[in-house]
This record gives C-alpha cells, sequence and structure tokens, in this order.
C-alpha cells in the first residue's frame, strides 16, 4: 500500500512539475506583452501636478514643477507608438496638438471605441476645419468624472472650467503631489536607517538570532504537490474556470469595472480553496486529525502590538532595497514590460464597490493566503532541508516566480527574502502577514491618490 502511495505521489510530483513548467513558461512569456503601469503612474502625477498649478506656491514651483506638465505628458505620449496607447492616451495626445497638427482623416476617429471620445475628435476635426466652430457645452459635462480631461478640453475649447476644477480642487491635487512624493522619501529614511542599526547590531554580535520555527512533517515531495499541484494546477489553471463563469453568470448588467474586481476577488477565493485543502489533508496525514486551535504555521498574532511592530519593521527596511532593485532595473532595461494588470485596474478604476473589493483582495486575502503557502508552510519545510539562508532564498524564488512577471522577478525576490528573514527572525507568520499587507497596502494607496 505505501509502495502504490509512493509511486502515485511520484507520478503525480511529475505531472504537477510538467505542468507548472508549461503555465508558468507560459505566463511568464505573455508577461512580456503587457505593458509597464509604470509609464501610465508617471504621467498621473504629471495630470496631478497640472491641476494643482493654481494652488501650488511659488517657493515649492520650482521644486514640484520642473516644466510645463502638459508639454511633458504630450512628450512622453509622443515617444509610444499610437496604436500602443490606451484610448484615454489615444484622446490626451490628439487634444494637446496643434490645429495644424491634427489630421483630416479617419484614422484617428476610426481608433475608438469609446463613443464620448468619438465625439471629442469629431469636435476637434470641425475646430480645424473652422476656427471658429466650438462645441456645446454638453460636450464638457460628458467628462465631470475625468478632471483631467475635463480641463483639457476646457483649455482647448476655451470653455469655462470654474464650475469643476476650482481653487478647493487644485488645493487637494496640490497635498496629492506632496504625499505622494513625500511619503516614498519619509518611507527611505525611515528605512535606511534602520537598515544601518541592524547591520551595525550584526557586526558587533557577528550573529543573527533566528527565532523557533516549527516545520509541518511533511517532506520536498509534499512540498512540490502543494505549490504545483495545489497552487499551479488547480489553482491557476483550473480554479478560474469556475470563479469566471459563477461572476459571467451572475454579472450581465454590472459596469465593466465591478465584473474586473468581482473576478479578482472570486479568482484570488478560488485559488486559495485547492492549496488550501491539500495542506489540511497533508497535516492530516501524520496528525490524524486536523485541530483548529493548534497553531500549525505559528501565526502568533499574541501579542498583537508584537506582530505589528515586527510587521512594520520589516515592511520600512525592504523599501530601500525594494527601489534600489527597481531604479537598477530603470537604468539597465528602458522599457520594462509585464506589470500586474491589477495595478492597472486600480489606476483606472472608478467605482467605489469596486475599489473595496480590490482593497480587499489586494491588502488581506493576497497577503493572508500567500505567506500560508510561502512562508507559513514552504520556508520553515525548506529551511530545515537546506538551512535558513538557502530555505529564504528558495522560498523567494519562488514567491516572485509565482507572480507570472518577469519585469517584477526583481523587485519581487527582493520583496520575498525581507518577507522571509522577517518571519524566521520573529519567529511568527503574523509579522510577514502584517508587512505584506502594508506592503499592498501602500502601493494600492498610492494608486489610489493618483487617480484624477
Amino acid at each position: 500500500m505505501n509502495k502504490n502511495t509512493s509511486k502515485t505521489k511520484i507520478f503525480l510530483v511529475f505531472i504537477s512539475l510538467i505542468i507548472t513548467f508549461l503555465v508558468w513558461q507560459q505566463g511568464l512569456r505573455d508577461s512580456l506583452s503587457r505593458p509597464s503601469v509604470g509609464f501610465d503612474i508617471g504621467q498621473k502625477e504629471k495630470e496631478i501636478t497640472e491641476l494643482a498649478l493654481p494652488a501650488i506656491p511659488d517657493e515649492f514651483r520650482k521644486i514640484l514643477v520642473v516644466n510645463d506638465p502638459i508639454e511633458e505628458i504630450k512628450t512622453s505620449l509622443s515617444e509610444i507608438s499610437f496604436s500602443e496607447l490606451t484610448e484615454r492616451n489615444k484622446l490626451i495626445w490628439i487634444i494637446s496638438l496643434s490645429d495644424n497638427e491634427i489630421k483630416d482623416n479617419d484614422e484617428y476617429l476610426n481608433s475608438f471605441d469609446n463613443k464620448k471620445y468619438k465625439l471629442v475628435v469629431k469636435d476637434l476635426r470641425k475646430s480645424n476645419i473652422d476656427s471658429s466652430y466650438k462645441p456645446d457645452d454638453d460636450l464638457l459635462d460628458l467628462f465631470k468624472e475625468d478632471r483631467f480631461l475635463y480641463h483639457l478640453l476646457s483649455k482647448r475649447f476655451d470653455f469655462n472650467e470654474s464650475q469643476l476644477i476650482t481653487n478647493a480642487l487644485s488645493k487637494k491635487m496640490f497635498l496629492k503631489i506632496i504625499v505622494i512624493r513625500l511619503v516614498p522619501i519619509l518611507t527611505i529614511v525611515l528605512g535606511s536607517i534602520l537598515v544601518l542599526r541592524t547591520s551595525w547590531s550584526l557586526l558587533v554580535s557577528r550573529k543573527i538570532e533566528w527565532g523557533e520555527f516549527k516545520p509541518l512533517d511533511l517532506d520536498l515531495l509534499d512540498m512540490i504537490l502543494l505549490i504545483s499541484g495545489g497552487f499551479v494546477v488547480l489553482g491557476e489553471v483550473i480554479s478560474p474556470l469556475f470563479s469566471i463563469t459563477l461572476v459571467e453568470l451572475f454579472s450581465s448588467n454590472l459596469s465593466i469595472e465591478l465584473i474586473q474586481s468581482l473576478k479578482i476577488f472570486f479568482g484570488y477565493l478560488f485559488m486559495a480553496i485547492p492549496p488550501l485543502l491539500i495542506i489540511y489533508y497533508q497535516i492530516k496525514s501524520f496528525d490524524n486529525k486536523f485541530i483548529f486551535k493548534k497553531d500549525y504555521f505559528q501565526f502568533k498574532f499574541l501579542p498583537i502590538k508584537e506582530s505589528i511592530f515586527q510587521g512594520f519593521k520589516g515592511f520600512l527596511m525592504i523599501i530601500p532595497f525594494v527601489l534600489l532593485v527597481s531604479l537598477i532595473m530603470n537604468l539597465l532595461i528602458e522599457n520594462q514590460n509585464g506589470s500586474n494588470p491589477l495595478l492597472e485596474i486600480v489606476l483606472n478604476n472608478n467605482n467605489y464597490f469596486s475599489f473595496f473589493l480590490l482593497f480587499l483582495t489586494t491588502t488581506f486575502l493576497a497577503p493572508l493566503f500567500e505567506e500560508v503557502i510561502f512562508r507559513g508552510v514552504l520556508l520553515p519545510i525548506l529551511s530545515r532541508e537546506f538551512g535558513i539562508i538557502l530555505g529564504i532564498t528558495i522560498s523567494a524564488f519562488i514567491f516572485a516566480l509565482a507572480h507570472l512577471s518577469i519585469g517584477e522577478m526583481p523587485p519581487l525576490f527582493t520583496l520575498g527574502l525581507g518577507l522571509g528573514i522577517t518571519r524566521m527572525i520573529s519567529g511568527r507568520l503574523s509579522s510577514s502577514i502584517v508587512m505584506h499587507s502594508l506592503w499592498n497596502g501602500m502601493t494600492f494607496l498610492n494608486l489610489l491618490l493618483l487617480r484624477t
């Protein structure tokens, strides 16, 4: 019986590895064709700067505003092929053109599916033919939800924008710019101080004080089944078929934004079920039964202050390293593709309930699920088999690889190292969960602030 079980396990491991290789290879290849969200983030910051201009004090202008934001946006958009731009960016670029730069053929008009955008292009062409032509105010009313496009159209057609682009809005955008630029600087400074202080302590003591860790009584084959079979084959390949079908069955009358958010939310829930069930049965295989009160993964949430402190400390300390790696990547590779599509969805979302679902998914569900898999189960077993340093390194690599983004792999690997170190030094999984939540939460907040 044991021999048959071993042969069955080896067969399942073999099949799972082959499927995982194919899935991850295709996922990484597909990531090369996804645009980088970094371009949109940079442009959104310029948009906010333009809207904030009336409220920026003169003493801050030289620091916050180097060149005309609209000219910078036009220049950056012109450096990308028109066909590769999003519809909104296409429209922004066309509006920024002068009359003699706008073509009178159907090339621009036929590149839009959005009816509102088509109306703008038609009016621009009419204005190009007849310089005295001015659209009705109704055109401007169509863009009240998009402050920057509203502002651009007002300038282009000489509309009165004071109804929407007020001093209060400019002050709000000015505060956004301050937060967007100041918070990263503060976190880098605080993180660097903590890194220097910790490095000095390590030099003095000449040893790392690792916390106690208790790996589950599982072997490496069990881990391959968990990651390849549970996380990839069942979680990333099979489960989405059910979650996507479920959402599409009950969302025929919902907005596109809400449908996207529901697919992501239920996608994470359905993806988490198979690997968690595998862990459940793996624990039952050596413990006879699963006892919820037994802390199999060393969560150790209590005392809660300790978990939060360790997580926050790890979060601050890893920021300088992740940003340094990202900077090096930007210097080495000019156009980095492969950003997580979730980032673009958050950046361009205008539905409040959709925002709530995305926030819940990225800040709570994803960190909890991923930490249980990668730092709760995988890391302690790898550390037992290969030592803590190598265990942290391998788990961080698998963590980065599992996100299926070549462009984001180095920063994610660095983040994975930080999460693993925090988990092993604190001796509690709750600290890496807090750290992971803070990281995702900071990213989410930054994208939220960039919306116009």
